[in-house]
């Protein structure tokens, strides 16, 4: 149970490093766009605002609830949100989309979503083994009596499962 516990501890601590590399990219990312769009200036305020919110919730793992999980979920998702935002106004400014940096750092955004989405599956997957273990007879009794709980898992977003609308 023990080992099965620190998979989980391991995988969340994946999980909130590639959660921290987006929260790092995002400053770099919003004083290029910045110097194109700064009228553009309550777009970059919400992603700025949607960063800081991100960062102040810290979850602890061994309190990884499904309501404290869905807490860090939402910040994370306005997070996610804001940038889809500001990514849409760079499309305005054609002199923004060729610029180098900008476009270096929208795809090391992209890399991070994408390891973002990696290491939650993961995550998930060692919750969904230290669950089963846990919950199996005899070892629900051990686990009970030693304090093991179940862990949340990540859920997606309400209506990811609607098709973002693309039009040119």
């Amino acid at each position: 149970m023990v080992s099965k516990q620190e998979a989980v501890t391991a995988q969340w601590g994946q999980v909130e490093n590639v959660y921290q590399r987006r929260a790092d990219l995002i400053p770099n990312l919003v004083n290029t766009v910045k110097g194109y769009a700064a009228h553009e200036s309550q777009t970059l305020q919400a992603v700025t605002e949607a960063r800081t919110k991100a960062t102040q919730i810290s979850l602890n793992v061994d309190d990884l609830s499904e309501a404290n999980l869905k807490k860090f979920q939402e910040a994370q998702g306005a997070v996610g949100s804001a940038l889809g935002r500001l990514l849409a106004i760079a499309e305005n400014y054609p002199e923004l989309k060729a610029n180098e940096n900008f476009r270096d750092l929208q795809a090391q955004l992209e890399g991070t979503e994408n390891r973002i989405a990696v290491e939650r599956n993961k995550f998930n997957e060692s919750v969904k083994s230290y669950n089963t273990y846990i919950r199996q007879f005899p070892r629900l009794i051990y686990a009970g009596w030693f304090g093991f709980e179940k862990k949340a898992y990540f859920e997606a977003q309400a209506g990811a499962e609607i098709a973002p609308t693309v039009e040119f």
